[in-house]
């Protein structure tokens, strides 16, 4: 029997849901390199399950639900990557000062809505707190109105203004700029970051 792949661990460094949805391609400007790191409903059941925005049981769930309704697993997958590359183009333009297009953001709006039909209060722990319920339709959806509600709370919040890019040549990776002066340059200074200083090093001292 063929042994299962083991699950793709997702770089998270973005900082934000909203974000790391959108960090799911790699290289994206380079077609002979580019990765897609979400190549079907079961790996977006995992970054979901990774970034804590479902349980482990919740997972099982869905894949199980998924295995059963192909054609609605495979509709609800198309939704998602539409809804990341929104989310990439909006937020990359934001990052270099400018402006999310009209199209891009009736497009981010449509998804939040949408979420928002599916958020309930329920009891927890003697309180109230916001959950997720399908109402039995489109189950499979749950995993993209947390990273629609993500996308529209970044939007109104004043951490937009530190929406930043990678600017390794080949990552532009968007991530949020905590740093105390606010000049980050790259998404992971371990990976592009070393990267980029091995590569000024290289060219000062091979001229």
């Amino acid at each position: 029997m063929a042994q299962p792949q083991p699950e793709y661990e997702f770089d998270l460094t973005g900082g934000q849901l909203a974000l790391n949805l959108a960090n799911t391609v790699s290289r994206r400007g380079d077609p002979d390199r580019r990765k897609e790191h979400l190549q079907n409903y079961g790996d977006l059941v995992a970054f979901a399950k990774q970034s804590g925005i479902i349980s482990l049981k919740q997972a099982t769930e869905l894949c199980g639900y998924a295995e059963r309704h192909a054609g609605e697993a495979a509709r609800s997958f198309r939704k998602a990557i539409a809804l990341r590359e929104v989310l990439y183009r909006a937020f990359l333009a934001i990052a270099q000062g400018k402006t999310a297009t009209a199209g891009d953001l009736n497009l981010i709006n449509d998804f939040a809505i949408e979420a928002l039909r599916h958020r309930c209060l329920s009891r927890s722990n003697g309180g109230y707190r916001w959950e997720w319920s399908s109402d039995g339709r489109n189950p499979l959806d749950r995993v993209l109105w947390a990273a629609a509600q993500a996308a529209a709370d970044l939007l109104t919040s004043k951490e937009l203004r530190i929406v930043r890019f990678c600017e390794a040549p080949d990552c532009e990776w968007l991530f949020l700029d905590h740093s105390r002066n606010r000049s980050r340059r790259w998404c992971d200074m371990t990976s592009c970051g070393n990267r980029q200083k091995a590569r000024r090093h290289y060219q000062r001292t091979h001229k």
